[in-house]
């Protein structure tokens, strides 16, 4: 009988580049920035690696269809390296990948990255009939900001919300990731933003403004992971272990059956559900310390506060307005700005959260640190809110 990986694995070292137009690197650059770092946290050699994941969503223009430019950039010589693609869980597929080979024994030591190059597709995230240089078979006219508008209308129909009320809600969570990103010197955005210039913003797709929409970036992430045991006889200190990782990907029912009326993202309550089982959490909204979510559009924040049972049904608008989820809310929700300050180059934002969970939980998050985090839950949604797939981790103190 499965027994899931709860404190199986443990973080090793984590790294992060700065993420923003980085038009002075290109992906192999913004990888080795990120390992580095890792590298460096660990206390370990490359040659201690001994397989590796590499998630990158579109990047073909850089590095193309194999782990083979990851394996080159990042000099990981003779070992297994895997290249990974999930949509936007991309980055957390990696550290699955990266998390099940520990957990299983097969390795002592692995690594998973995620790096992605955005602005060089000439990718906008806005509806055009093409995406830069990729032109999808599947949905060929989407586009994200349209699928999550409806989101929006799905969510203020069941629950009977004014259109005034769910703008006010959704401002003040995109005034809330600015306010925090003012303190994280690796973000692409870092100044904050007032609301009345959020609220007034030119419109994207009806509710979202130009604010309510994470920007197009570049970045890397990474994260070293390995047994707690190895961690402790390397004289590591306040050990992070994942105590969950769980994926939930859509059959494609919400389009196709009436019993979902848009107001939630299914494949987010499954996936977290089960993470929770997995992790012994049996009141998330008094166990949980912080997370880090998927923020592509603000709407998408606030009903995944429901999704992750951080709100009760229904009562995300009121407890965004209340502060919930601010810097000294009860859980802080993007302490670090989220996609809507980091930008969302896909391979590398769910190792990205990561990260940022890793590092407040080991107490090293400079100005934006909190106090005594314990859990932390990361969150990425792919696709559109009708079909996709949602993954998330929890990180805790061993």
């Amino acid at each position: 009988m499965a027994s899931g990986i709860k404190d199986k694995v443990a973080i090793l070292g984590a790294g992060c580049s700065k993420f923003g137009e980085r038009w002075d690197a290109g992906s192999p650059e913004l990888m080795a920035e990120a390992f580095e770092e890792a590298l460096a946290d660990a206390g370990i050699e490359r040659k201690d690696i001994q397989a590796a994941w590499f998630g990158c969503w579109g990047d073909s223009i850089n590095v193309g269809n194999s782990s083979i430019p990851a394996a080159v950039a990042l000099r990981l010589d003779g070992i297994p390296v895997t290249r990974v693609e999930n949509m936007c869980g991309t980055g957390t597929e990696a550290l699955r990948g990266a998390a099940y080979a520990v957990a299983s024994g097969a390795v002592d030591i692995a690594l998973a990255i995620g790096a992605e190059k955005l602005k060089d597709t000439g990718f906008g995230g806005l509806p055009p009939p093409f995406k830069g240089t990729f032109n999808d078979l599947w949905m060929p006219m989407g586009s994200a900001p349209a699928g999550f508008a409806q989101l929006a209308d799905g969510y203020r129909t069941r629950y009977q919300v004014s259109k005034e009320d769910l703008k006010r809600a959704i401002g003040h969570v995109s005034w809330k990731s600015h306010q925090n990103g003012q303190y994280s010197p690796k973000a692409h955005f870092q100044k904050p933003v007032p609301m009345d210039k959020i609220l007034n913003a030119p419109m994207i797709a009806e509710p979202l403004g130009l604010f309510d929409c994470s920007g197009v970036s570049d970045g890397s992430a990474c994260v070293i992971v390995t047994t707690p045991e190895i961690a402790k006889s390397l004289g590591k200190k306040d050990i992070v272990t994942i105590k969950s990782l769980q994926i939930s990907t859509s059959s494609g029912r919400e389009t196709q059956l009436s019993d979902w009326d848009g107001a939630t993202v299914p494949n987010t309550r499954t996936a977290i559900r089960k993470a929770y089982e997995e992790a012994g959490i049996t009141k998330p909204q008094e166990q949980v310390s912080l997370t880090e979510v998927h923020d592509c559009f603000s709407i998408t924040e606030l009903v995944t506060m429901e999704d992750l049972g951080l709100s009760e049904d229904g009562q995300a608008v009121k407890d965004v307005l209340d502060g919930k989820f601010d810097r000294d809310g009860k859980i802080p929700c993007q302490i670090d700005g989220g996609l809507k300050c980091f930008g969302h180059p896909i391979g590398a934002s769910g190792l990205r959260m990561a990260y940022e969970i890793y590092t407040q939980l080991q107490g090293k998050a400079g100005q934006r640190q909190l106090a005594n985090p314990s859990l932390g839950v990361t969150h990425n949604l792919g696709g559109v809110p009708y079909q996709g797939i949602a993954a998330v981790s929890i990180l805790g103190l061993l």
